[in-house]
């Protein structure tokens, strides 16, 4: 009997219309274009600005896009995983809401937390439920309204991070395609250097915690970097290693899109050139969760089927992770 795998068979993507530029951005912090493009590679981010909007009506456009991309009814969608860490609200989940605002009723769905990781830990989950028969298709939404957490006077996170979405279809297959292995990695020393300090169980919302600015991002930029640069890049060296592939054997490295260095790090240690890297950082910034099914959106039409592909991903936690998987179909 043929081994089951789970494939990628579709991705859809939305992304809000409005563009926060680097020059914008300079006339509310103490920045340059030339600052941020050095340091980070970011040339605009998208902004969701309409208001009574959250991370939900992202999603739900993006699996809407997905949907309709690849032929299929809401009714046939058996679970829904949300990739995010700017939910709509404490309870319910986003996840939920998503389902609800895109017709998916038989559907089971929740939430998944592991920042920047998010879509290749959501992956690995959603891979499970394919390989053992329980489910045929399912949708992962990496979804993120960044612009909710931060600080538009931090001149250190403003400039870094976006909003927007990407979906993916998972489906069973039977031939030499699909996910083949992964890695997932945690360590909640992590949280020290990046987290939000207030809103949660250990410190709830107060007039003095809104007054002291406690809801929005906080990052000790040096320490994430340093341990993104070495993590991001060892757990995609290890997945090579593991799985006996060399640079040659890869089509495709799929960076997270935070910063311009770490992706050149990475790519760096698998030997991997930059013409089968790919990059959207310089238009969307850091979506987080998203940024990888983005990649996977905009290069779409350059993937063919049998190609090696990587993912990579570093985020708040620390969480970090990679995976090595078969692209499933040829561009349409």
């Amino acid at each position: 009997m043929a081994r089951v795998r789970a494939a990628i068979t579709g991705v859809g993507a939305y992304l809000p219309e409005y563009r926060l530029t680097n020059d914008e951005l300079s006339k509310m912090v103490d920045t340059t274009d030339e600052w941020i493009m050095q340091r980070i590679g970011i040339k605009e981010r998208r902004i969701l600005k309409e208001e009574g909007k959250g991370t939900s009506d992202l999603g739900t456009r993006a699996v809407q896009d997905l949907l309709k991309k690849t032929g299929t009814s809401p009714d046939e969608v058996d679970m829904l995983i949300c990739a995010t860490i700017t939910p709509d609200m404490v309870l319910p989940a986003t996840a939920n809401i998503i389902a609800h605002k895109a017709d998916i009723h038989n559907a089971w769905s929740f939430d998944l937390n592991a920042a920047c990781s998010g879509f290749i830990f959501a992956l690995s989950t959603a891979t499970q439920f394919i390989e053992s028969g329980r489910y045929k298709k399912v949708v992962i939404v990496a979804a993120e309204k960044m612009s909710s957490i931060i600080n538009y006077e931090d001149r250190t996170t403003c400039p870094l991070f976006g909003d927007g979405a990407a979906a993916v279809l998972i489906e069973p297959t039977t031939e030499d395609l699909g996910v083949v292995d992964y890695i997932n990695r945690v360590d909640g020393l992590g949280r020290y250097h990046l987290h939000i300090k207030a809103g949660g169980s250990l410190k709830p919302a107060s007039v003095e915690t809104v007054q002291n600015k406690e809801h929005y991002l906080y990052q000790e930029g040096q320490a994430v970097f340093k341990a993104a640069v070495s993590s991001m890049a060892d757990v995609a060296a290890e997945i090579m290693e593991k799985n006996n592939l060399t640079a040659q054997d890869i089509a495709w490295l799929v960076p997270h899109q935070a910063n311009m260095r770490i992706i050149e790090a990475t790519a760096r240690r698998m030997k991997i050139a930059k013409d089968k890297v790919m990059i959207n950082i310089q238009h969307y910034g850091n979506t987080t969760a998203a940024t990888i099914p983005l990649c996977l959106f905009d290069y779409e039409k350059q993937l063919k089927k049998g190609d090696n592909v990587v993912l990579a991903a570093f985020g708040a936690g620390f969480t970090w992770g990679s995976c090595y998987l078969k692209w499933a179909y040829d561009p349409q």
